[in-house]
């Protein structure tokens, strides 16, 4: 584990950015914790600690801040990498899904052929927020035939609700906002 930081200590290391992307917003900043290399250990480790016994097959992670934490989880519990992307991003045949967002919506895609059917599979993003995101990942995931484990967070923000959106898969958060 990582040096004397203890998961409490994780919340403190994250900025608060007042009116951003929009005012009245308060953004959760986890670069101040990536750059922290104790915290960014810490939270790897919290993260993939939690899964060691499950056998991951993969580690499904979503574009952009998800597959920072994603890939070092993956090597953590020697698994795969998958990474789900926005539309138009991935080089091969792909698997999409459509989702709504708080205004219009969104398209996030797969390779065909990223997962076999029963695959053990570990979702994991940064944060999460309303859970619509997450939903069209687990939505991609199950379509494919694989097992979602659980879905995994670094953030949840949790008087968004998302997790009401999840309530079909396990879920874990190692800082609770």
């Amino acid at each position: 584990m990582a040096g004397k930081l203890q998961k409490k200590d994780l919340k403190s290391i994250i900025r608060d950015v007042p009116d951003f992307p929009k005012k009245g917003i308060i953004f959760k900043d986890i670069t101040t914790l990536l750059k922290n290399k104790e915290a960014f250990k810490k939270a790897v480790d919290l993260l993939s600690k939690k899964f060691k016994k499950e056998k991951i097959d993969y580690v499904v992670a979503v574009e952009s801040r998800g597959f920072i934490f994603g890939a070092a989880i993956a090597y953590k519990l020697n698994a795969g990498f998958i990474p789900v992307r926005k539309k138009g991003k991935l080089p091969y045949k792909t698997k999409s899904v459509s989702y709504e967002l708080e205004y219009g919506t969104d398209t996030l895609e797969m390779h065909e052929d990223a997962l076999s059917k029963g695959a053990k599979v570990l979702v994991v993003d940064d944060l999460l927020a309303t859970g619509g995101t997450i939903r069209a990942v687990c939505d991609l995931v199950k379509g494919q035939g694989a097992k979602i484990v659980a879905v995994a967070f670094l953030i949840e923000l949790r008087f968004l609700k998302g997790s009401k959106k999840l309530n079909d898969v396990v879920l874990y958060s190692v800082i609770k906002y």
